[in-house]
């Protein structure tokens, strides 16, 4: 792709596309909006966006970029296993600060993947033109996720603050009156007050814990509860009702699911 510069005209522009959206940017000078959060691209910055969200160009003069990118329709890979595939990869929901920088060799790898995507689409269309651009987009999508994963371990200094952090708010929460007045708390609670996308946060707990964040959750509670069935005189039911269980039925069903073992049988057991 050209260098691009802002017109007057074009400035301030909002709009929303209906494509999936791979955006590989150099010597970008600017931000655009995308959804409630800013892209700050530096150079190497590969940005990814998903159909119907709202995109717009902020307010600078000297807006340029240059670089590569790549939109499709969600119909273009209908009839093929990346449909549901490319369901999985949060990276397409991923906020500002999330990124993906590349090295110049991880740069120079996408490129030649944009540009043989590039090829295909100047050739001469036959029946086998989408299946080949199909399966030039489905590597250069499992790329991109050996990547984000690579940036989840060579940033581990930073995604272990994260996840000190989240356990911070996991023991307030559960210390406090808004585990018993709100219920078991959502993934997107503790994203919003992380500054991350659920999903960012869901994919770093994976590489550093081996859980997701749902998981993590869960084991807090299961925690909360054995500390209150073995060092408190509370009743099953009490203890339910200091989780957030409207139902002591939910609570034993829960307990069960993950210790194998009824919170009465739990209790007992380690008495004795």
């Amino acid at each position: 792709m050209d260098e691009v510069k802002a017109s007057e005209s074009e400035r301030d522009i909002t709009f929303v596309l209906n494509f999936y959206g791979i955006s590989l940017k150099r010597n970008v000078q600017g931000k655009l909006k995308y959804g409630q959060g800013y892209y700050d691209f530096d150079e190497g910055v590969l940005a990814m966006t998903e159909p119907y969200q709202i995109l717009s160009v902020g307010r600078d003069e000297n807006y340029k970029v240059s670089g590569w990118w790549l939109v499709f329709h969600p119909d273009f890979i209908l009839n093929y296993s990346l449909a549901k595939e490319i369901k999985s990869y949060g990276f397409f929901s991923y906020s500002v600060n999330e990124a993906l920088h590349l090295s110049d060799r991880e740069e120079t790898q996408l490129e030649a993947i944009f540009k043989n995507i590039s090829l295909e689409c100047d050739s001469t269309i036959d029946q086998f033109s989408q299946d080949v651009m199909i399966a030039h987009l489905e590597l250069l999508l499992t790329y991109c996720n050996r990547f984000y994963s690579r940036q989840f371990i060579t940033r581990k200094s930073v995604h272990h603050d994260l996840l000190s952090h989240l356990d911070e708010l996991l023991e307030a929460y559960f210390n406090s009156d808004l585990i018993r007045d709100n219920g078991v708390p959502s993934v997107q609670y503790f994203a919003e007050r992380l500054n991350v996308s659920a999903n960012y946060l869901t994919d770093m707990m994976r590489v550093l814990t081996g859980s997701t964040t749902q998981q993590h959750i869960h084991h807090k509670m299961i925690d909360m509860a054995k500390l209150k069935l073995t060092t408190t005189n509370l009743s099953v039911g009490e203890v339910a009702y200091h989780l957030g269980f409207e139902h002591p039925q939910s609570f034993n069903k829960f307990f069960k699911s993950k210790t194998n073992l009824t919170p009465v049988a739990f209790r007992s057991s380690f008495k004795n």
